[in-house]
């Protein structure tokens, strides 16, 4: 892993990622869960150890009919501070198969909605009915009970192994800081990139354009605490299938890239560079995975 070290960029230009502070922050009693949630992180590996053989079980029914092939796991960061950043095609899928193939333990940011039951059984309705049609409704009814357990287990586990909930609709400042906070403490997250389905209409229908939150956060880190991140791209492609049908899921995983090497003298100028490098490779990987 490259060594840290501070820029001559001015301190004015490492602005603060973009929010509203007044439109979808989170509540009193979700930011005192949260809190409550981060001074207990050293327990984070311990509870994942507890609840990790049934989510074994569960990653299985999940990949139900699934095969996995796995590219350049070798570029996979093995300890230490990373970034996985990779495209989101592939809903619940993509989850599982990076916690099936991970060789250490990864933190993701989800989906706030998926961390109560309700909200959690509403998105899986939505889930079978964009892929599923009229069939959708049938099948979510038929599968009550097996859901009903689904849920309970991810909801009732999701913040105890340490998930970074982030709000879709509204400012991502409180999941941004909290990213940092674990990356300081030498974790792995996961911020994959769009909205966990193939968009036909866009011009890569695979890998929705990228935000500037991981560009940002290594940015942070690299000026503000002298800690060089390596960001580990990676494409994944077959997770856009419906469950239950037979198929093999690819996974291409790139080298580690590095902030700074996409350095320029403006804040603005490097966050869009490193955030394009990233967005391009991950594309790149994505037609070698394809083709191979």
């Amino acid at each position: 892993m490259r060594g840290g070290g501070c820029s001559e960029m001015s301190r004015k230009n490492r602005t603060q990622p973009s929010g509203s502070d007044s439109a979808g922050r989170f509540t009193f009693a979700e930011n005192f869960a949260i809190e409550k949630t981060i001074e207990k992180m050293e327990s984070f590996e311990q509870e994942y150890r507890r609840v990790e053989p049934t989510l074994q079980k569960w990653i299985s029914f999940l990949l139900f009919k699934k095969k996995i092939r796995v590219l350049g796991l070798q570029n996979w960061v093995k300890e230490g501070p990373n970034i996985v950043v990779g495209n989101h095609c592939g809903a619940f899928k993509d989850v599982a198969i990076l916690l099936r193939i991970a060789p250490r333990m990864i933190f993701f940011t989800a989906n706030k909605e998926i961390f109560t039951p309700e909200n959690f059984n509403r998105l899986i309705l939505k889930h079978f009915k964009r892929h599923l049609k009229d069939f959708g409704p049938i099948l979510y009814m038929l599968l009550r009970p097996l859901r009903n357990s689904l849920v309970r287990f991810v909801s009732g586990h999701i913040t105890r192994v340490g998930t970074i909930p982030v709000d879709l609709n509204g400012s991502r400042r409180e999941a941004l800081s909290r990213c940092q906070e674990y990356l300081r403490k030498g974790r792995a997250i996961i911020t994959l990139q769009g909205r966990g389905r193939v968009r036909p209409h866009d011009p890569h229908p695979y890998v929705s354009p990228f935000k500037r939150g991981p560009a940002i956060l290594a940015n942070n880190l690299y000026h503000e605490n002298g800690i060089s991140v390596p960001i580990t791209p990676l494409a994944l492609f077959g997770t856009q299938l419906p469950w239950i049908v037979p198929a093999t899921i690819g996974v291409n995983i790139g080298e580690p890239m590095f902030i700074q090497d996409y350095l320029k003298d403006d804040f603005s100028q490097t966050i869009e560079n490193f955030r394009n490098a990233l967005e391009d490779r991950v594309k790149a990987l994505f037609l070698e995975l394809i083709r191979k």
